[in-house]
């Protein structure tokens, strides 16, 4: 299943082809400070791909907090964060935000509270190297 999504303005954008075809989504409510007062919630498919593009890269930030190891792609016009991604022993691995998806039925996205807190470095990288999407990518807008 191909699986589009984009921050509000469409500057941020990305194709996520889930493999195998999913039953359901399931996601994941960090609870978080960031993504609580964002209202984000994350979903990824180790066996998929993901392929991201950025329309304007001078209107995008990356943005890092607590183990300063995952970077929210967020973009600086419409304040979307619809992609993260984080370097696991030199591979890119990300999560999406499901509340970017466009033509996705919110009846497959299954959706349960999620918390790292207490989570050492270690274990969230290594974490991230087995849950996160493995197959990713910057390409040309």
């Amino acid at each position: 299943m191909r699986i589009h999504g984009r921050c509000h303005c469409g500057n941020i954008s990305f194709a996520l082809d889930w493999i195998p075809e999913p039953a359901q989504i399931p996601a994941r409510a960090c609870t978080c400070t960031f993504c609580t007062r964002h209202g984000a919630v994350w979903t990824s498919c180790p066996g998929g791909s993901l392929r991201i593009r950025i329309g304007e890269p001078s209107a995008t930030a990356a943005y890092r907090f607590g183990t300063r190891t995952a970077d929210f792609h967020l973009c600086t016009r419409c304040g979307v964060a619809p992609v993260v991604t984080s370097r696991v022993d030199g591979r890119l691995c990300a999560v999406v935000n499901v509340r970017t998806f466009e033509h996705v039925s919110p009846s497959l996205v299954t959706t349960s509270p999620s918390s790292v807190d207490g989570e050492i470095e270690d274990a969230r990288l290594a974490r991230r190297a087995r849950n996160w999407i493995g197959d990713v990518a910057f390409v040309d807008a």
